[in-house]
């Protein structure tokens, strides 16, 4: 089985006092794109992570988690 990725995102945009909205205009993605990402549905791209990254001021471990089944 492949790995799972969960992901803090919400966690962090609600701390932030964000709306979906405003946290897809700061990393340049619909925010569909957040609510499907915050639901994992859709995991995101390195390129993607590393903005999510910089936006929340964290290390992407900090965001991402690789789940591995065993």
């Amino acid at each position: 089985m492949p790995p799972n990725v969960q992901n803090r995102v919400k966690e962090l945009r609600v701390g932030q006092g964000w709306t979906q909205q405003e946290l897809a205009n700061a990393v340049g993605v619909s925010r569909q794109s957040i609510n499907s990402i915050e639901g994992n549905r859709y995991v995101p791209g390195l390129q993607l992570a590393l903005l999510f990254a910089r936006v929340f001021g964290c290390s992407i471990e900090k965001i991402f988690e690789l789940e591995i089944e065993t």
